[in-house]
């Protein structure tokens, strides 16, 4: 968790993707994510986070359900939404909470 920590609290904003394996929608969101990242560039990071896996760390951000994208800025969650969305949307929440 301490790593997590390190990387929601750099300057560079942070997307976490909060997804689990056996997740369709969340498959969908992988070459949305990959889309969003070469528009952006080191604009921003990018992370996915198996719920499965660390699940205290879903628990901590009140996950509900898969995906769910939270943006981090200097630590702090700036936004939050779970389902699908394209890749207009996520940079349109980017560039308004960067």
């Amino acid at each position: 968790m301490s790593k997590f920590s390190e990387l929601i609290n750099q300057n560079t904003p942070v997307l976490v993707d909060f997804f689990a394996e056996w997740c369709g929608p969340c498959k969908t969101m992988g070459p949305i994510l990959k889309e969003v990242k070469d528009s952006v560039g080191d604009d921003i990071f990018i992370i996915k986070i198996d719920v499965d896996k660390n699940q205290a760390l879903a628990a901590k951000y009140q996950v509900r359900g898969v995906p769910t994208l939270v943006l981090f800025k200097n630590g702090k969650q700036v936004w939050k939404q779970s389902g699908v969305l394209q890749k207009n949307e996520i940079i349109n929440v980017i560039a308004t909470n960067s």
